[in-house]
């Protein structure tokens, strides 16, 4: 449907005809030498040549009003992990879904495909973790505001990772396609192993292997552990009439560094899969503790949520002192004692803890201030904190985003996506001033607009370090994203990072290159990060990188890479599983630098672990939504109910509006009319 609408009265178009009609008359009165009849014809070009150039001068626009009717959407969501492969024909369910998309849309249904790990070019069956609850929440996402009819669910209802998909809110019908085998076959499967990835050298550390037995009882059960190849201890237990069982081992450290060893269980007879008998670890042995000293005048949510990721590291010795309330040996107390002091809501307004912060701050302690309501502002700068607040004992609540720019730290990629989903803490309201060196880790962001006022920032000052976080309030991300993932990755991972730089002794070397993490599975890329500085420590760049990967076997790699602005990663995949030591080096001012140290990277094997699919999961996800269940076999019987099943258009209108000079076709028109004129003028003799 078109319709022409007017910026100016269309009164208005009585004129441009009367001007053009006028201009043709003031052109062709006089006298001509061509026929009368001829004279006439190039009148009404000029006419309507004029006129219309005369119309266009008013600005008409041409509405266009356009409908269109979007088909039902069936979304096939294809679970291509690898536990389908080992228990299912894929090649045949590959056949089998292509005719059924092929039946749908010729039932006028629109079909589209999607795998676990995003949209399915090519189907295989080879992904090494399944997050159903995951792969369903980013289904309904990407779809959003589409006439999606269901989605299909093709899976053996198996998941290792991410919430249960049954607990997810769902809008929309779930079908469910069950494929894979019921069936429980006798397997005794090395379900978990529990160790601390830290420990000391020359003490003992203790393992516990958690051993399922799947249609299996009275079997002795014959587990142990290697390194490089070699026996360091073994064990053997009945498993009487027990499902589970613990198995605790004791090993020795002995090397320092990343050390492998390899947790195996001897076949038991009648098992089929095989896979799930071993499994791998990495201790890294390391010679002391660092202390960390949190102060803080009075108890607080925030206290509990840093000293959980503290906690999380053995390599650290952590003592919380709060005056009345849980007060410190006096050895931790004295300066020089500790790595790194904690500051809660200190310097406060009470005078608590003040004194013993000022001691701290004379000895230049390295310091993480978290600046809350009981913070008293105004004494900040005598404690060596150089932040000044205009005090309008007002508060506002923030949220926040990570700087880009701000690499020390190592942190991944992805961690600023988790890192804006996090609830606003709550911080003074109105301006401050802080130093010019210090660097954000953390901005403030206001809505969707992210200020440049630090939430987080790091300064230096010869050997002391200063974190000043203003703001109180963090347990919220903590718990908050363990409401999301049932993880706390993302907090943990960002203060981790930020504790350890702080109590870490300033790195002064111009040449920097180390892994962004000391763990990568085997199934990702592994990321180096290089910083290269001049005298006066200002990053530079062109320079030529040379890394070089020793594994376990003692075989070597090498790559090379230019370093520049906003390229600073380097990443290299495709890597097996074990302990790599790389070695860096480049040359600044014709002076080789070098560096070295070590990564590992794990295997992922959780699909191994189980191959029985969970049909019961699948039927209760159809149910909860108004879906169905099918089993993999009845795939003409689910064609026919979704050929027969009322799915409804959606008409969709859509109104464009061009103006009139814009189109293409008025362009064409008038110059075939002025083309025209001039040719039959310039035949006729005239010019």
């Amino acid at each position: 449907m078109q319709r022409l609408i007017f910026e100016y009265s269309p009164l208005y178009f009585i004129l441009c005809i009367g001007a053009g009609a006028g201009y043709a008359w003031l052109l062709y009165s006089v006298k001509s030498n061509w026929s009368r009849g001829l004279n006439r014809f190039l009148f009404a070009l000029r006419f309507l040549l004029a006129s219309f150039l005369f119309i266009l001068l008013l600005g008409p626009i041409l509405r266009r009003t356009m409908h269109h009717n979007e088909k039902p959407t069936l979304i096939f969501l294809i679970d291509n992990s690898e536990s389908l492969r080992g228990k299912t024909d894929t090649v045949k369910l590959l056949q089998d879904l292509k005719q059924v998309t092929a039946s749908l849309q010729a039932a006028d249904r629109s079909v589209e495909w999607r795998t676990l790990a995003g949209n399915a070019d090519t189907v295989r069956f080879n992904v090494r973790s399944s997050d159903l609850a995951g792969a369903i929440r980013e289904t309904l996402a990407s779809s959003e505001g589409r006439n999606v009819a269901g989605i299909v669910l093709v899976s053996d209802g198996i998941y290792n990772n991410g919430l249960s998909p049954a607990y997810l809110p769902l809008h929309v019908p779930l079908y469910t396609i069950g494929v894979g085998d019921t069936t429980a076959h006798p397997d005794v499967v090395l379900r978990n192993v529990d160790y601390n990835r830290i420990v000391y050298q020359g003490n003992k550390f203790a393992v516990q292997a958690e051993v399922d037995l799947v249609g299996l009882d009275n079997r002795d059960v014959n587990i142990a552990v290697y390194q490089k190849g070699k026996m360091v201890q073994q064990q053997s237990r009945n498993s009487g009439s027990r499902t589970t069982m613990n198995i605790d081992l004791q090993l020795e450290a002995e090397v320092q560094g990343l050390q492998r060893y390899d947790v195996q269980i001897q076949e038991v007879k009648g098992e089929t899969n095989l896979a799930n008998n071993r499994a791998t670890i990495f201790v890294e042995v390391v010679e002391g503790k660092k202390r960390i000293l949190l102060i803080a005048p009075s108890p607080h949510p925030d206290i509990k949520a840093l000293r959980s990721v503290l906690e999380k590291n053995p390599n650290y010795e952590t003592m919380v002192h709060i005056p009345g309330v849980n007060e410190a040996p006096q050895e931790w107390l004295r300066p020089g004692k500790t790595d790194l002091v904690i500051a809660h809501q200190s310097p406060d307004l009470d005078g608590r803890t003040q004194n013993l912060l000022q001691e701290f701050s004379k000895a230049k302690a390295s310091m993480l201030v978290v600046i809350g309501q009981r913070t008293a502002l105004r004494i900040l700068p005598g404690f060596g904190i150089p932040f000044q607040f205009d005090l309008t004992g007002q508060r506002d609540e923030v949220q926040t985003s990570l700087n880009p720019l701000f690499r020390d730290l190592g942190l991944p990629e992805d961690l600023n996506t988790q890192i804006t989903r996090f609830p606003p803490v709550t911080v003074p309201f109105g301006k401050f001033s802080f130093p010019q060196n210090s660097m954000a880790v953390l901005y403030q962001r206001i809505g969707s607009v992210t200020t440049e006022r630090p939430l987080l920032s790091v300064t230096e000052d010869g050997d002391q370090k200063l974190g000043v976080l203003i703001g109180d309030g963090i347990w919220r991300w903590r718990l908050n994203e363990f409401q999301e993932t049932e993880k706390t990755t993302a907090f943990d991972e960002l203060f981790s990072r930020v504790i350890q730089y702080l109590a870490t002794r300033d790195d002064r070397r111009k040449f920097r290159c180390f892994p962004i993490q000391q763990e990568f599975a085997d199934d990702e890329a592994v990321s180096f990060e290089t910083q290269i500085y001049n005298d006066l420590f200002e990053p530079v760049y062109g320079n030529t990188v040379e890394i070089s990967l020793r594994d376990e076997q003692g075989a070597v790699q090498g790559y090379h890479y230019v370093i520049g602005a906003g390229n600073t990663r380097y990443r290299i995949g495709n890597l097996k599983t074990g302990v790599y030591q790389y070695r860096a080096s480049t040359d600044i001012k014709g002076v080789k630098q070098e560096v070295k140290g070590e990564f590992l990277v794990t295997e992922q094997n959780q699909e191994s672990l189980n191959l029985t699919a969970d049909f019961a999961l699948l039927r209760t996800l159809a149910s909860q939504t108004g879906g169905k269940y099918y089993r993999g076999s009845d795939m003409s019987r689910f064609t026919e109910d979704m050929s027969k099943t009322e799915m409804k258009q959606v008409l969709h209108s859509e109104e464009v509006f061009h103006p009139l000079i814009d189109l293409k076709w008025i362009f064409f028109m008038l110059l075939l009319l002025v083309s025209l004129e001039w040719f039959i003028r310039k035949y006729s003799g005239s010019y």
